[in-house]
């Protein structure tokens, strides 16, 4: 339905209001198609707030989406800073276990709103949490605040870190 309405929305160019269009609507349009409107910067953010749920995780759109985002943001390599991710928003979901590890506890934040994870996400977010390299510091001086603000990731925990926290 929401390709359809687009096709419709768009059927004689890009609006120039298409901000003011439902978020999800981005999901099934090209970045190059929206450059007409605003800068690709913008769209991805945009895109990051519209409903994930609405491409099922395999979706290869998803992976499309991110591939595009990555190259708009010009982002070197495998290291994302936080301002980047605030921009993925969702799209973080769909990152690699080598971009997590690489980004270190830059991505946490953005990760704890992903609801699940592959294994090898649940992996590189152990092994960024274990390091003590972040933020939160080495899981032997968590709080209850801090658990708070990881509680998204907290299924990933395994016994290795959750051993360390103290009671």
């Amino acid at each position: 339905q929401l390709s359809c309405l687009l096709k419709m929305v768009t059927l004689h160019g890009i609006p120039e209001d298409l901000d003011s269009y439902p978020k999800d609507l981005l999901l099934f349009l090209s970045p190059s198609d929206y450059a007409a409107t605003g800068s690709c910067r913008q769209f991805f953010s945009n895109v990051g707030k519209a409903n994930q749920d609405v491409l099922p995780r395999e979706a290869p759109r998803r992976q499309q989406l991110l591939l595009e985002a990555l190259a708009c943001l010009k982002v070197p390599g495998t290291q994302i800073h936080e301002e980047d991710a605030e921009v993925l928003g969702w799209l973080l979901c769909e990152l690699g276990g080598d971009y997590i590890r690489s980004s270190g506890g830059s991505l946490l934040k953005g990760l704890s709103h992903c609801g699940s994870f592959l294994p090898e996400q649940e992996e590189a977010i152990r092994d960024v949490l274990s390091s003590g390299n972040t933020t939160f510091g080495p899981p032997a001086s968590w709080s209850a605040f801090t658990l708070s603000e990881l509680s998204g990731l907290i299924p990933v925990l395994d016994h290795s870190i959750l051993q360390h926290i103290p009671k």
